[in-house]
């Protein structure tokens, strides 16, 4: 079993970050053909928004900690995409950009402020004329002004580390004045945590309303049509080795080494959603401590746990981000005796034999682990 002290949990979680940044580095490199246009600026355009709204009390002690409305400034730069590739024009020409946010979280001497960077893809599903209606979606790195001290923050029992994962969804409408400015607003969810890459990890959630304009900062170039051929359904066998860490949820300073093994026969019922089923096996070396403290018996076997899931994936391209539900089977998790795990997942096609996954395993809202594997195609 291996066990890392503290500075090595900060050593993983900086490794983490970066394979993070590679990952969300490749995906724009691999979807953003319209970096070979002649110039960078065309289609690219900058977006500054305003957000007020509240915590949202999934926690108890939020809720009664929390002495102020949230309020955050973002500010964003993005490219519109014009048909440089079939994808594309099967996603309506979509938006994709980074976004730098700065958000206060309720109690500034608590919880601080949270300063994030993201990658978002922006996809538009109703348009009249003017008026465009869309969902975005954005994931990256946040740091956080306040943390958890057991002497100087106590209450502070949400975050437990300056470093997190910032999740991002928004529902809003883009109505363009002309064809350089146009004014956007609707509403948004935010969730920070780190991952349970140190401990305490509830995490923070919040929803606000935000109201903003965008301004192009270069030439506006013509969309291309394609010729989309039916679509051909296509089955998959996927074999997965993932990697990854984790505290106890005990404050312990100690990290601990998670690994998984998974096989899923995937089917591409339709170009954009493919469905799959599959099954995994799970190595955890925290649980004989955990086990332990709960004053349990430990055989090894507990170490391991089994199941079966099913996946549905929106693909774009090589990308893919997968939602996945399993059950327990054989042999069970026995620390708090979860009968089911789910899974977030963003997958990267490096070629048509080799996949790239950065994943979160949970327990219902309660996120267990980070994994970072590889998968090959059989």
């Amino acid at each position: 079993m291996l066990v890392l002290g503290g500075d090595s949990s900060m050593q993983v979680l900086l490794k983490m970050r970066k394979i993070l940044l590679l990952f969300l580095l490749s995906f724009l490199v691999q979807t953003n053909a319209i970096y070979s246009q002649k110039n960078f600026t065309d289609n690219l355009h900058a977006n500054v928004s305003c957000n007020f709204g509240y915590n949202l009390p999934e926690y108890p002690f939020i809720y009664s900690l929390t002495n102020d409305y949230i309020r955050s400034l973002e500010v964003t730069v993005f490219k519109k995409t014009t048909g440089k590739n079939l994808w594309e024009e099967i996603y309506n020409y979509p938006d994709q950009g980074l976004s730098i946010f700065y958000s206060t979280l309720g109690n500034n001497e608590v919880f601080g402020k949270e300063l994030a960077l993201t990658y978002f893809f922006r996809t538009y599903f109703l348009t009249f004329n003017r008026l465009r209606f869309y969902n975005r979606i954005g994931f990256g790195l946040s740091y956080v002004s306040r943390k958890f001290d057991i002497q100087n923050n106590y209450l502070n029992v949400a975050v437990g580390s300056n470093f997190n994962f910032h999740f991002n969804f928004r529902l809003g409408a883009n109505y363009s004045i002309s064809e350089k400015v146009g004014l956007y607003t609707g509403i948004s969810f935010d969730h920070f945590s780190n991952g349970n890459m140190s401990e305490p990890n509830l995490g923070i959630n919040y929803v606000t309303g935000y109201f903003g304009g965008s301004f192009s900062l270069g030439e506006t170039t013509k969309r291309e049509k394609h010729v989309i051929e039916n679509h051909v359904k296509k089955n998959s066998s996927i074999l997965f080795l993932s990697t990854g860490g984790k505290h106890s949820r005990a404050l312990s300073s100690k990290f601990y080494f998670t690994s998984s093994l998974s096989y899923e026969f995937s089917r591409a019922f339709f170009r954009k959603f493919h469905f799959g089923i599959g099954g995994d096996l799970f190595y955890d070396s925290s649980v004989k401590n955990s086990l332990e403290k709960m004053s349990k018996n430990y055989k090894p076997s507990n170490s391991f746990q089994t199941g079966i899931h099913v996946t549905q994936s929106l693909v774009y391209n090589r990308v893919s981000l997968s939602l996945q539900q399993g059950v327990y089977l054989l042999l069970t998790e026995k620390v708090d005796n979860y009968p089911i795990y789910t899974r977030g997942i963003i997958q990267y096609e490096v070629s048509k034999r080799m996949l790239l996954r950065l994943s979160m395993k949970s327990h219902f809202h309660i996120l267990d682990y980070p994994e970072f594997g590889f998968g090959f195609k059989l």
